[in-house]
């Protein structure tokens, strides 16, 4: 035996490790007469034996080079490179065959590495990560993971009892790319990174960036998923997709926090399933007439308390309600219910979770070396480096992600103010300006309209919603016009105003009634989404019932009327879980909402009336066809103050096709109320928030009025009316 390795080589490999297992480990020709060696690294081992592939015949028996389980065998020069296995004798007297890592070839092409490298590879979850595949005839796992500036990095987990040297990866050049093809394991099993720091120190044990799936907290294992074998049973949604998501569509979204939305009281009050909510969840959402869902971020998350929004994997739903194939149930029936599905993503942050990205090579890799630029300090959290090209495509990639392999409808960013701003709650000094001295994120700005041109050419029919509480212009027009490129924009300054307004008691009302009305000075600049959202009811704000003023049957008088000026005015609509039957507490992530309270009247009309507004809503072209389009909406009186009356018209395409929306915010009842209108006829009441049916007093006008000649309003036509006190009334044309 002559190729004996470098003492310092030795020691290296089987102390901590060695960068390059693939020079010193597998078949090579040795350095010493061009002889054919064999080394393989088997802590575990007592002897080690070289078979014949095919015949399972021992060849020979390798030599034990280093006490720590290093083994080595050379064969004459004149051998060739053959195919090879290893038969594993155990201390405890037991013996397995396997195939031996280091004599399988790299899995990624040249091409993955260049596009991975580049920032364009937007697939790249079918890359990196841990993906069941079939190599050289052989089942196993092949496992990749960018981390430039790690001096090793190898592939921990229960199949090779988390030790770092067994399984060290391969780099692959300068693109930072490690990789392994690791036989004989498959899904199921659990595993992380072990990554040597550029300083030479071990770090802590990394999940994997793009894990399918994870161990329920509070561990942290990334576990290997096959994401291929799902069959959907929903075909041809992507076709339907663009009608749901369209501009001119009914969008009525109820917003909903997987974990608190209802538990199981026969068993601790624990969590539902996807599979549960696949039935329950679903079959609500349908029968309260929601056109879609929105969930509060399913990603991966260690902290309950977080709801999601500090995620440490993006590519993994939580295993808190089943695993990745059962959430696909989950999306499934939503879309056999013809309900559109839309999640929370979150790339404005991440949490510093040891575990995670934070430092995650040793090195300030996704985020921010600078903590001016890189830490929210509001949040505890680090701030994705989006002018890092690798990182902009992580985030890309996880956009499309979610829509190629979970068909889900939409994307609600979260946080986009946050991202847009380099100065966002931040005091002088603590932020660095950009190049022009200015306070915008030029990166975050060139990101979110990269993610938008991506989500809308590769996702039929998909669409994005920002949540942003700023005035920055054009959030939902195309990038071509100089727009972030988002679809939707919710309209935070409509949801602050008049729920400003609602808090205030009806005698003072009149003073503020520009709260109301303002929502229509810019109402179409954006395409807006009406939100009254989870934070909202948070925090203390309490509830959207007590944040109305009055006594308790006033309040819900009041509630009801809110939602029909809302369901009449301009822009699509979000309500909250909860909202619905007007929850009387603080939404609360930990316990199950208040379905008890459905046993009460008042509640329960609530309920009926939010389901007919959405049923109303949906029926009625007027009411959601032209959301963006300013000749869908006309006032007919914006300026009753003394009143507090609020009366306008909504247009469909179609000239017939109109909704009159009247709100009366004081407890006075109209009678005799006369209404402009811009033709005669019937005018049918096709929702009166103040029915008994709803909790209300009954008062309103038997199903309808007819209009006559008297002009009024500047309109030939009008119709006297009865406005119940703390009403909503909505009538349409008899056609």
């Amino acid at each position: 035996m002559q190729n004996y390795l470098d003492q310092g080589i030795v020691e290296a490999l089987v102390s901590s490790g060695y960068g390059d297992p693939f020079s010193i480990l597998g078949m090579h020709r040795g350095h010493v007469d061009d002889a054919l060696v064999v080394r393989t690294f088997q802590p575990q081992a007592q002897n080690v034996y070289i078979l014949e592939y095919d015949t399972g015949k021992v060849m020979a028996q390798m030599e034990r080079i280093h006490s720590a389980g290093l083994f080595q065998y050379e064969f004459p020069p004149d051998w060739e490179f053959f195919k090879y296995r290893l038969r594993i004798d155990l201390w405890n007297g037991n013996s397995y065959d396997t195939e031996d890592t280091y004599r399988f070839g790299p899995v990624l092409g040249d091409m993955d590495i260049y596009f991975l490298s580049e920032g364009t590879h937007l697939d790249e979850y079918d890359r990196l990560g841990a993906h069941p595949l079939t190599l050289d005839g052989v089942d196993g796992v092949s496992f990749a993971v960018w981390a430039p500036n790690a001096r090793e990095v190898s592939v921990v987990g229960t199949f090779n009892e988390w030790d770092g040297r067994r399984h060290l990866m391969r780099p692959r050049g300068s693109s930072g790319v490690w990789e392994l093809f690791i036989p004989h394991i498959a899904p199921g099993v659990m595993y992380k990174y072990e990554l040597m720091g550029p300083e030479g120190n071990l770090l802590p044990l990394k999940s994997d960036p793009m894990a399918f799936y994870a161990e329920k907290r509070p561990s942290t294992a990334s576990v290997v998923y096959d994401l291929e074998k799902y069959s959907w049973k929903t075909k041809g949604w992507d076709k339907k997709r663009a009608q749901v998501n369209a501009m001119d569509a009914p969008i009525s979204i109820y917003e909903v926090h997987l974990g608190s939305w209802r538990r199981n009281p026969d068993e601790g009050m624990r969590y539902l399933t996807y599979k549960e909510m696949a039935r329950e969840l679903v079959d609500y959402v349908k029968d309260m007439g929601f056109t879609h869902v929105e969930l509060l971020p399913v990603n991966e998350h260690p902290f309950d308390g977080s709801w999601g929004y500090q995620a440490t994997g993006l590519y993994a739903p939580t295993s808190r309600f089943g695993n990745p194939d059962e959430f696909r149930e989950l999306v499934d029936a939503f879309h056999s219910a013809g309900i559109g599905i839309i999640i929370d993503w979150v790339p404005g942050h991440f949490p510093k979770d040891s575990f995670g990205l934070s430092n995650f090579d040793g090195t300030a890799l996704y985020e921010h070396a600078d903590p001016r630029r890189g830490e929210h300090r509001d949040w505890g959290t680090k701030i994705y480096n989006y002018g890092r090209r690798e990182v902009n495509n992580f985030l890309v990639s996880n956009a499309i992600f979610w829509n190629r392999k979970y068909q889900i409808d939409g994307l609600r960013v979260d946080a986009v103010a946050s991202m847009l701003y380099l100065d966002y709650s931040r005091k002088p000094g603590e932020w660095i300006p950009n190049e022009f001295g200015g306070h915008e994120d030029l990166d975050a700005v060139a990101f979110l309209r990269r993610m938008n041109e991506v989500v809308y050419e590769n996702a039929a029919g998909a669409a994005t919603f920002a949540e942003e509480s700023t005035a920055w212009p054009m959030v939902s027009r195309p990038t071509y016009m100089g727009g972030l490129g988002f679809g939707f924009k919710w309209n935070m300054g409509w949801m602050h105003d008049t729920l400003e307004y609602m808090s205030k008691d009806p005698i003072y009302r009149r003073y503020h009634h520009n709260k109301m009305t303002f929502g229509m000075i810019y109402a179409f600049n954006e395409n807006f989404v009406l939100p009254l959202s989870h934070d909202e009811v948070v925090h203390g704000k309490g509830a959207l019932l007590n944040k109305m003023s009055g006594d308790r049957w006033q309040k819900f008088a009041n509630l009801r009327a809110y939602y029909g000026f809302m369901f009449g005015h301009p822009g699509k609509k979000l309500l909250f879980m909860g909202g619905e039957f007007a929850q009387d507490r603080e939404w609360d992530c930990d316990s199950s909402l208040g379905w008890h309270l459905l046993n009460d009247p008042m509640h329960r009309g609530v309920q009926n009336a939010v389901r007919d507004l959405n049923r109303i809503y949906r029926d009625t072209p007027a009411l959601h066809q032209r959301d963006f389009d300013p000749a869908g909406f006309e006032w007919i009186d914006a300026d009753n103050a003394d009143e507090s009356i609020f009366s306008f018209i909504r247009h469909g395409e179609n000239p017939n096709d109109i909704a009159v929306v009247v709100s009366n915010f004081t407890p006075v009842p109209r009678e005799n109320f006369r209404l402009g209108v811009p033709k005669g006829g019937k005018y049918v009441e096709i929702f009166n928030s103040d029915a008994e049916i709803y909790g209300g007093s009954g008062m309103g006008n038997m199903g309808g009025v007819e209009a006559s000649d008297e002009g009024w309003n500047f309109r030939p036509n009008s119709i006297s009316i009865t406005i119940p006190p703390l009403s909503t009334v909505i009538f349409v044309p008899q056609n």
